[in-house]
């Protein structure tokens, strides 16, 4: 079973706004994630460096809070572009057949492939204007 949680992108406050969220929510982050561990031949723009590429809070059974500042080379984030839906799959398979079926008619902004965390991941807008981001990773991690 997939599972799906909400994706928020932000325009260098990313930080600022997880430690709001946490103070609501209460929990540790699972995993928070700089632009400046990108690898050599990926890195960030000068002064992003320090900005979140991932950040993910628990906020109930199972289900993750997850975001990042959008670098400057995507352009600024606005509302309406600034929330994605994440969906994890089951398999690789599975997560190749979701993210084909929901770029087709939209746009693949990510290609599905093997990105260099490990996980199996792509990014697309679908035909009716929604963000999503789709994965699997192979290490269950």
């Amino acid at each position: 079973m997939s599972s799906v949680n909400p994706y928020l992108v932000f325009g260098g406050n990313c930080e600022e706004a997880f430690g709001f969220y946490k103070s609501i929510f209460g929990g540790e982050f699972l995993s928070v994630n700089r632009f400046s561990e990108s690898p050599p031949d990926q890195p960030p723009a000068p002064g992003e460096e320090d900005l979140i590429m991932h950040i993910a809070l628990p906020i109930g059974d199972g289900q993750l809070l997850m975001g990042s500042d959008r670098p400057s080379a995507m352009g600024p984030a606005t509302v309406g572009d600034n929330v994605a839906v994440s969906v994890s799959a089951d398999s690789t398979d599975d997560a190749r057949r979701i993210f084909d079926g929901l770029s087709a008619g939209g746009q693949a902004t990510m290609p599905f492939d093997r990105a260099f965390w490990g996980s199996d991941f792509g990014m697309c807008v679908d035909r009716f204007g929604v963000n999503w981001m789709v994965d699997h990773n192979p290490e269950g991690g």
